[in-house]
């Protein structure tokens, strides 16, 4: 994914593409340029499966679109090959940053695992300084372009591995200097929050903000421990929060709606769900409701009042954009400008940011789909 080729427009003429966004849930390794992939391989002798870009995200695309989370992160072997440098971590950080500003976001969390970027003989430590010098010079070079953009850093600890803990710290450690935030990513059947629970009460203990991927490869119970033993303030996906809400419809029009107790918990307390429509149609997350996105849950969600934001997950492997998604969304469930309004609006407020500064983002949002 490239800065993006074309503006995105609702039915009534609205540049989708030009309005402010907000992007909460993009992993660093699943937004790379083809590209730039083709040219960090060939400088530390990495064999690709195409050495043509349109090709290569072509590549990523197909594979991508698999139908299994499993599957699907299989790719990520490719990416993450070629980010084993302070070079290569530098310059995917930079661009990433300045793709986002390019398609309108002003403020971004780009999600990454330092531990999986250390084959090379980079610390922890050096790896996240490494993604926070390419986050500002891309945000200085988005500037530039006449873009704003503000980002700040979600390390995330592998659910598989044995480091939670360690990978806590690491981001309390650098609190102070572009991480806002902890994710637990990876494989998620078989690898709930509990496992990583010291992780999760040293982060409690510090007061530092925590996102859980939950509700994507696995069900409630998966989001019940992402809750109460990952004390998640955002569920990454989430998306299975929809199975257990029970819609029994008397006609075409009518219909009751009953929702078990994780769902009405999380609807009580609007904790902010980052859904990502086509990832969620690729890893196979919303298979019990049907495999067109006008099966996915998007709408009965949002319809029913959980906090709703929109996100595109890895746009290489999806080969989408925000304003992409936003624009598929609009599409399939006839959604105008103040719908889309309210999921940024949405992701503003689930920002891992002060209180102040995410008004200071709502007002930059009402401003800008003002004169849309």
């Amino acid at each position: 994914m490239n800065t993006p080729a074309e503006d995105y427009r609702l039915r009534g003429g609205a540049n989708i593409s030009a309005l402010p966004k907000i992007s909460l849930h993009d992993h660093l390794d699943g937004g790379l340029r083809p590209q730039t992939i083709i040219e960090l391989a060939d400088a530390t002798d990495i064999a690709l499966p195409e050495m043509d870009a349109a090709k290569l995200g072509a590549w990523f695309a197909d594979n991508a679109d698999s139908g299994s989370l499993v599957d699907y992160l299989k790719t990520f072997d490719v990416t993450t090959a070629v980010m084993q440098t302070r070079e290569g971590l530098v310059r995917v950080a930079s661009e990433f940053v300045q793709d986002l500003a390019a398609d309108g976001v002003i403020y971004g969390e780009v999600r990454w695992a330092p531990e999986q970027h250390l084959t090379r003989g980079l610390s922890l430590d050096e790896a996240v300084e490494a993604v926070q010098e390419g986050i500002t010079h891309g945000i200085d070079a988005a500037l530039h372009t006449g873009h704003r953009i503000r980002i700040g850093q979600l390390v995330s600890a592998m659910r598989h591995a044995d480091r939670g803990l360690e990978i806590a710290q690491l981001a309390v450690r650098h609190r102070d200097a572009g991480v806002v935030g902890f994710d637990i990513a990876g494989a998620e059947a078989g690898f709930p929050a509990s496992n990583m629970r010291d992780a999760f009460d040293y982060l409690a203990l510090h007061l530092f903000p925590t996102t859980v991927h939950a509700g994507e490869a696995d069900g409630v119970d998966s989001i019940r421990s992402a809750l109460f033993d990952g004390r998640a303030l955002r569920l990454g996906h989430g998306v299975r929060i929809a199975e257990d809400i029970e819609v029994d419809r008397e006609d075409a029009e009518n219909a009751y709606v009953t929702l078990g107790a994780v769902a009405q918990w999380v609807k009580d307390r609007q904790i902010p769900l980052e859904l990502s429509p086509q990832s969620n149609l690729q890893t196979g997350a919303i298979a019990a409701f049907g495999d067109d996105l006008i099966d996915h849950p998007f709408d009965l969600l949002y319809q029913l009042g959980f906090h709703v934001t929109v996100n595109t997950d890895n746009r290489l492997m999806s080969n989408t954009s925000l304003s992409k998604e936003l624009a598929l969304l609009s599409e399939t469930f006839d959604y105008d400008l103040d719908d889309l309004e309210v999921f940024q609006l949405n992701a503003a407020a689930a920002a891992f940011l002060p209180h102040e500064e995410r008004e200071e983002l709502a007002d930059l949002i009402d401003a800008g789909f003002e004169q849309a």
